[in-house]
């Protein structure tokens, strides 16, 4: 009697060995690169019941809402196989990626088990409507400032601006300059602009045919539709610092070159508010060539100059005239003390933009 039931024990513990389990012959699928343009990307896992009992999945859940599984709701029969189809959802998610998929099951040895995904998004290429931040009407551009950064007199320098049509109806394009910017060119790549289409405004500055040295400050209108209208949101904001190059003088050049000599500082003194005040200032050429004066510069209203005119001889000086007003936006400054920079640019090497102070108080 203890025997039988030794053996039927034995044929018991033998059956439960063989009920349900589930087997995956791979748990991991690599997508590789994937372009986000594409979209949606599909894998299917296989599995297959290895036991004597029907298996069921209870439940399979992604580790993000941008994986979506779907699997075999039905019992699996011993020996059968069935289907889990991974979706991954690339749209926003640029670069690489890895999600866990969790399978939940009645089988007696994984009940729990994990399936992998993975890979790399490349991102769609921008719209313009990211791209393009600067509204002018119903044209969008990068930006509005274009600054051309240092350019050599006597040379040409370009530039370029995109812009772009995000409407859903072509529109034209075109650049007012003043006439006074005559050293400044420009040229539109595309005057009638389909939607979702860019182009460029191309701007010259001929540092030749401009009289300037040093900085220059310059504004353009970009027309839209045909419609002129000058106000800031349409104003393009223009500079450049056009400079003379010294870099390839001789040693001999050298020595015989112009050197200026003035003062660091003009002082104003006292002065009363609401008023303009002139001040005349002398400077010396102590080389051997010529001094010329290119330009006194100053960025600030409440300072203007007069730079001598003509060549400097050797030995010989000659007086800058610096005007000070005491106004600002045509009311008279408050009391206290004033500091201000203008920059002397010449044509001596050494020192071809040397900065002067201009000080006073206002009583």
């Amino acid at each position: 009697m203890k025997k039988c039931f030794i053996t039927l024990l034995a044929a018991l513990s033998a059956t439960a060995g063989m009920a349900q389990v589930i087997t995956f012959p791979k748990t991991e699928h690599d997508f590789g690169k994937i372009n986000e343009a594409d979209g949606r990307v599909t894998t299917v896992f296989t599995f297959k019941n290895e036991g004597m009992d029907p298996l069921v999945l209870s439940n399979v859940r992604a580790s993000c809402g941008c994986t979506t599984p779907k699997w075999s709701h039905e019992p699996i029969e011993p020996g059968q196989e069935g289907n889990i189809t991974v979706t991954y959802n690339p749209n926003g998610r640029p670069g690489r990626f890895q999600k866990t998929i969790t399978v939940t099951s009645n089988s007696k040895e994984n009940g729990t088990a994990k399936l992998y995904i993975k890979g790399e998004v490349i991102p769609k290429p921008a719209k313009p409507v990211n791209a393009y931040p600067v509204q002018m009407g119903e044209l969008s551009l990068k930006t509005k400032t274009a600054n051309f950064g240092n350019v050599k007199k006597g040379e040409k320098a370009l530039i370029e601006l995109e812009y772009a049509n995000k409407t859903d109806h072509e529109i034209s394009v075109d650049l007012a300059t003043r006439e006074d910017d005559y050293y400044l060119a420009s040229q539109i790549t595309l005057e009638k602009v389909k939607p979702n289409e860019t182009g460029k405004i191309v701007l010259q500055l001929d540092a030749a045919a401009c009289k300037l040295y040093g900085p220059v400050q310059l504004s353009a209108y970009v027309i839209v539709n045909n419609k002129q209208v000058n106000t800031e949101e349409y104003r393009l904001d223009i500079q450049g610092n056009i400079y003379e190059d010294f870099s390839q003088m001789t040693v001999t050049e050298r020595q015989n070159a112009p050197i200026v000599e003035t003062q660091n500082t003009v002082d104003f003194g006292k002065l009363q508010a609401g008023k303009t005040y002139k001040k005349s200032v002398s400077l010396r050429n102590t080389g051997v060539n010529a001094l010329m004066v290119r330009r006194i510069y100053s960025s600030n209203e409440n300072i203007t100059s007069q730079a001598p005119k003509g060549a400097v001889k050797s030995g010989k000086k000659a007086d800058m005239r610096f005007f000070v007003s005491t106004k600002i936006d045509g009311k008279p400054m408050e009391k206290g003390q004033y500091s201000r920079e203008v920059t002397l640019i010449t044509n001596d090497p050494n020192r071809p933009a040397q900065p002067l102070t201009i000080t006073w108080t206002v009583e």
